[in-house]
């Protein structure tokens, strides 16, 4: 940081100069810049998972994996995602929340690539994990980066970030066949996802150097507690597990059950495509329309969207489905938005926000990774997809069910 040097006359000594030196403060980035940021760090936080789908069939062949440990390709991070979201609070308030944000990016991109030369199922494993380590804590403390930035316009700005997450995933979705098929390798195929990676981390690494947030850099503050005792809290991680269980077992099954029943691979892929692509367009219209923080209704209108989609998957499966997949992605996309917008809702303040999001995405992610186990396990046991489809069902009327109850505190209304 910079100094601007003052010479004033001493009072006591008349012929002396004193020399202050008055700290000048670091510019805020322009609104284009913070939504570069956002944009190209988002974007980086899903492909490590959603990029494995369509090369699963390679993957088994190769390493010669069964289906179970293939499901734990994506439920591992999945899981990752709602553990590490307890210490991160604690490490952005030990090290700074930029550059603990940095870190987990470095970590993501190191662990990509590492994925690409993996020897072994362990090794294969291993790195799966660092693939989740770093978006875990990278997404905890995103929201805090909003809600400290954008503290009356969180809905709108978490609606960009859920944007750009489903763009990232749309495009893991429909680019990596393609990029497998032309380098008739997996391993190059999955490596691609590192320089989307590499670009988040030098964007990061500008925020981070310039320290744009106040008190971004770390401090000996005491880290507010998750709100363990607070009922809307454990509401909003149940309905936030509801949504994220259907979103993780529709990525790592949709493909394979349409290819069971009867599609191509490539067509397969596309309804897949078809599905991120309605989880993007929901994202920013629902950050959009919600402009009350009792959000509520939205909340229920995505929910029976979500509802809706599933219940017609379920009686028809193959009927309609670049309708129907797209729809229930609408729904969960919505829902999704908004689900990341509840906590900020509920805080006071930004390291409040990291409490309240590392609480229920530990709850609901912990859960949303028991989604593709459970129904490959369904899968396994009744030799189709219906029972799976069913199960999804029940879960939407869950999500429905609870809307009702996520009107949020009264304390975090000012800022919301």
């Amino acid at each position: 940081m910079s100094a601007d040097c003052v010479t004033e006359k001493h009072k006591a000594l008349p012929h002396a100069s004193a020399i202050r030196c008055i700290p000048s403060e670091v510019p805020k980035p322009s609104m284009a810049i913070v939504v570069l940021c956002i944009v190209l760090v988002a974007i980086t936080l899903r492909p490590g998972i959603v990029s494995i789908g369509p090369l699963l069939p390679a993957i088994i062949e190769e390493m010669n994996l069964n289906h179970t440990q293939a499901a734990l390709l994506t439920s591992i991070p999945t899981l990752l995602m709602g553990l590490l979201a307890i210490p991160a609070p604690w490490l952005a308030s030990r090290f700074g929340r930029d550059r603990v944000i940095l870190i987990a990016l470095l970590i993501l991109a190191a662990a990509t690539g590492l994925r690409t030369i993996a020897g072994s199922i362990v090794q294969l494993f291993i790195a799966t994990a660092g693939v989740g380590a770093g978006i875990a804590i990278a997404g905890t403390l995103f929201s805090s980066y909003v809600k400290a930035r954008f503290p009356n316009r969180v809905a709108t700005f978490m609606g960009l970030y859920a944007t750009a997450i489903a763009l990232g995933s749309t495009l893991a979705a429909s680019s990596t066949g393609p990029l497998f098929e032309t380098t008739d390798s997996w391993r190059w195929a999955a490596g691609f996802w590192v320089l989307p990676t590499v670009i988040a981390v030098g964007v990061w690494a500008v925020v981070e150097r310039n320290g744009y947030q106040k008190g971004s850099q770390g401090s000996n503050r005491s880290v507010p507690r998750m709100p363990v005792r607070n009922p809307t809290a454990w509401l909003i991680a149940l309905f936030f597990a509801c949504n994220n269980l259907v979103f993780y077992a529709m990525i790592a099954w949709l493909a394979p059950m349409y290819i069971e029943l009867g599609k191509t691979p490539t067509a397969a892929g596309t309804i897949l495509a078809s599905f991120t692509l309605g989880f993007m367009v929901a994202n920013p219209l629902f950050g959009f329309i919600s402009r009350s923080d009792d959000r509520r209704l939205v909340l229920a209108t995505s929910a029976s969207i979500a509802l809706m989609g599933s219940l017609a998957m379920a009686i028809a499966p193959n009927a309609i489905p670049l309708i129907v997949a797209p729809l229930i992605a609408f729904g969960t996309g919505g829902a999704f938005t908004l689900a990341m917008t509840l906590p900020l809702d509920n805080a006071a303040t930004p390291e409040e926000a990291s409490a309240w999001t590392a609480f229920v995405m530990l709850h609901s992610y912990i859960v949303a990774a028991a989604g593709p186990l459970l129904i490959g396990y369904l899968r396994g046991v009744c030799g189709d997809f219906q029972l799976s489809l069913w199960l999804l069902v029940a879960i939407g009327v869950v999500m429905l069910l609870v809307t009702p109850f996520l009107q949020p505190n009264r304390h975090g209304r000012k800022l919301a």
